[in-house]
């Protein structure tokens, strides 16, 4: 098993130190997906993306990239970064869901995996917070990296043909 990066010498909690890393280009994906009960779906494909909260996906987009750059504020040993881009879509697909998918990229020493994570999931619980007074059963599922690379290692998960 790997060492964990958060630990140090003496077994305590440690940020990791990035000193001696290279500068890199270095990007990631996460997504989310929240399960839309059909009268949620309805509402929303219906009137077009509104809710009597605002435009609802839009909303999602905002408070994620918002999310995202403050992830170093909520996820205590990640280095608070400069972000050069973030991008996240959210789209219907044909089972009741809605895919959010964030794209983080920044020039610097270490990795923007936690906040493409942390941004796909602050849209996520957007969507629920914008749309519950439809439906308490919406269901935010799946929160994985798809993929990050300008590291020591890229990584490109595979979806299923079910998960997409």
């Amino acid at each position: 098993m790997s060492q964990l990066t958060h630990v140090d010498k003496d077994n305590r909690p440690a940020m990791v130190d990035v000193s001696a890393k290279a500068v890199t280009r270095r990007s990631a994906t996460a997504q989310s997906v929240v399960f839309l009960p059909p009268a949620v779906r309805k509402a929303l494909v219906d009137g077009e993306l509104m809710t009597a909260k605002g435009p609802v996906f839009h909303t999602a987009i905002i408070a994620g990239v918002m999310a995202a750059k403050k992830t170093h504020h909520l996820i205590p040993f990640c280095h608070p970064l400069g972000i050069e881009n973030c991008k996240i879509a959210i789209e219907l697909d044909d089972e009741d869901n809605a895919r959010i998918t964030c794209t983080v990229t920044v020039t610097h020493k270490t990795g923007v995996e936690m906040e493409a994570l942390t941004g796909a999931s602050v849209a996520a619980l957007t969507i629920y917070d914008m749309c519950k007074a439809l439906s308490h059963d919406m269901v935010i599922g799946q929160t994985r990296l798809l993929e990050k690379t300008g590291g020591k290692s890229d990584i490109h998960q595979q979806v299923e043909e079910s998960e997409k």
